[in-house]
């Protein structure tokens, strides 16, 4: 998935951990043409987030190529600077920032543009959900040793992802995740504590559907490990595996429809999102 542990292709745990981040020239570039762009039109950084909609720092982000433009940044910036079309066709080619595997770098892509976004974990909590101290303590402890400047590197690129519970139109988010990985105490009882009140928090977001899969449950359709779904602005469905070191995009028909279908009765066989929240303080107030 990404230099994530987890569900995103981030080196470290359940999202191909292993790989060699990539360098992210294209952000920053496309990054110092929006710049140059809203400077030579003569607007501030405020002034221009005013006019496509989104807060200043955002706009610094991008322009420091340091996060991805969804498409209402690129539409509305072509529109607010001159409609040239230069963004418009620049977008397309952008790649996730340095921290991000090459292997998941066409899903990071296609998750800025989905209209729906699926997941189900059973060997780390996604990292979509991920504090930042959970991600620490999975970055470091999987194999091999990394220093201190890789682990903020990884670390800074799974929470980068995070943005997208702030994308409008908003992403309908599902997440199914084992009890068992709740239980595992990874990274101690107060980074535990700290992931436990975020999910909570989480699962009241009006597109967020959260699930627990009980640790006691006969008919399950997991058993193939982790999976991702994603649907696209055009509702085409895609999938994402992904192994101890590497990850695949999924695009034929059958095999996603397969996928969804596990999906399915996963979430059939799950808790419900008010039986799972109530799962998650329970689990919160026993540490």
């Amino acid at each position: 998935m990404a230099y994530e542990n987890t569900d995103d292709g981030v080196a470290g745990t359940g999202a191909g951990a292993g790989s060699e981040p990539g360098v992210s020239d294209s952000l920053r570039t496309f990054g110092a043409f929006v710049q140059a762009l809203r400077e030579h039109a003569g607007f501030s950084r405020e002034e221009f987030g005013d006019l496509v909609l989104f807060p200043k720092h955002t706009v610094a982000s991008i322009e420091q190529g340091r996060r991805m433009p969804d498409c209402d940044f690129v539409e509305r910036a072509e529109a607010a600077l001159g409609n040239t079309g230069a963004l418009r066709k620049a977008a397309p080619h952008l790649s996730r920032q340095a921290g991000l595997a090459s292997w998941f770098r066409q899903w990071a892509r296609l998750e800025t543009q989905a209209v729906t976004l699926w997941t189900y974990e059973c060997r780390v909590v996604p990292g979509l959900l991920q504090t930042e101290r959970y991600a620490r303590a999975v970055t470091v402890g999987v194999p091999p040793v990394k220093d201190q400047p890789q682990v903020t590197k990884q670390v800074t690129a799974r929470l980068e992802r995070h943005h997208l519970f702030e994308r409008r139109p908003p992403i309908a988010f599902g997440f199914i995740i084992e009890q068992a990985l709740l239980e595992r105490g990874t990274g101690g009882p107060d980074v535990m504590r700290e992931l436990l009140d975020s999910l909570v928090e989480r699962s009241v977001q009006f597109n967020v559907e959260l699930q627990i899969m009980p640790r006691y449950q006969p008919d399950h359709a997991g058993f193939d490990g982790p999976l991702m779904l994603l649907e696209s602005q055009d509702n085409k469905w895609f999938c994402y595996a992904e192994g101890q070191r590497g990850g695949m995009l999924i695009s034929d028909p059958k095999e996603v429809s397969i996928t969804l279908q596990r999906y399915a009765k996963l979430r059939s066989r799950a808790l419900t999102s008010e039986d799972s929240r109530s799962l998650l303080k329970q689990l919160r107030g026993a540490l």
